[in-house]
């Protein structure tokens, strides 16, 4: 049922086919070769500019987290969870390779997602989209969330490590600024 509806929302934000493969070839690129870059300003450029106006009313890091999971979600190389339980605390996304998968060079992965509005910034959307990556890091919203990110995954590494003893975790930590910027890091797991 999860995987019908995840294609439904995909279908529903990227109509046209060719566009949603390459969303598929940059998810591929995060779990096969830690490639996080494609699939962010896939994320930007595409699933972000179907938002309007209005919806900033109602976007949170859940807004985040779902168009990033309806272009990852892939049951049948990964045991995916959303909001994984880990030491009372919750993950944004794990996505830990299936037993009968690891025998192909795929990565174990954990994200955490936060939301900066506009607002809370002081920032117009023309003006954010105008940013380069290393002016939005320096946003003193952007930075405080990346790094309450950082802290909660490297808590939540410790906890999957211990747990699985094959893990090929990368990590990661992504900040929309609006719907108009994402900033993300690879986070060195601490075994």
């Amino acid at each position: 049922m999860k995987r019908l509806y995840v294609e439904r929302i995909n279908e529903m934000f990227i109509p046209e086919p060719l566009i949603r493969d390459q969303g598929k070839n940059a998810a591929e690129a995060l779990y096969t070769n830690r490639e996080m870059e494609e699939l962010c300003r896939f994320v930007e450029q595409t699933f972000f500019k179907v938002f309007r106006n209005r919806d900033y009313r109602w976007a949170n890091d859940l807004t985040v987290k779902t168009a990033f999971l309806s272009l990852l979600y892939n049951d049948i190389l990964f045991i995916m969870d959303s909001e994984k339980e880990l030491g009372r605390r919750f993950a944004d996304l794990t996505m830990i390779i299936r037993p009968d998968m690891r025998k192909y060079r795929l990565l174990d992965i954990l994200i955490e997602f936060k939301y900066v509005s506009l607002s809370d910034a002081g920032l117009s959307g023309e003006v954010a989209r105008k940013l380069s990556s290393s002016e939005v890091a320096e946003l003193p919203e952007v930075k405080s969330a990346m790094g309450e990110a950082e802290t909660q995954v490297k808590t939540y590494s410790k906890t999957l490590t211990a747990r699985y003893s094959d893990l090929r975790l990368k990590s990661f930590v992504v900040t929309a600024l609006g719907f108009d910027r994402i900033y993300w890091r690879e986070v060195k797991n601490i075994n």
